[in-house]
């Protein structure tokens, strides 16, 4: 069974950024400010496109103590999370027949 995802606005506001420029990693915090939403509605968000395999993640490598900050987690999206967000928000945008 393929795990799905509720695309909602905000969902939607992260898979357009991250399409936006697929080849760039782009930390958690940057995410967040740049779609317009809070910290913690963004990292839930990022959580479930790392577990459906769209995007993948990684640690900074830095000494956290030397740059003064704690490291950062970037994301990126896959090859395959590319094609399913691209897919993702094209039916986002249909219209929807109420019947």
């Amino acid at each position: 069974m393929t795990a799905r995802l509720r695309v909602t606005v905000h969902v939607q506001a992260v898979l357009r950024l991250l399409v936006s420029d697929p080849d760039v990693e782009r930390y958690g915090l940057e995410i967040a400010e740049s779609a317009g939403m809070m910290p913690g509605t963004a990292y839930p968000i990022l959580a479930r496109l790392v577990s459906l395999g769209w995007v993948e993640d990684r640690w900074e490598e830095i000494d956290p103590h030397t740059a003064r900050r704690p490291k950062r987690r970037f994301y990126k999206l896959t090859d395959t999370g590319l094609t399913a967000a691209r897919a993702a928000l094209a039916r986002a945008r249909q219209p929807r027949l109420i019947s």
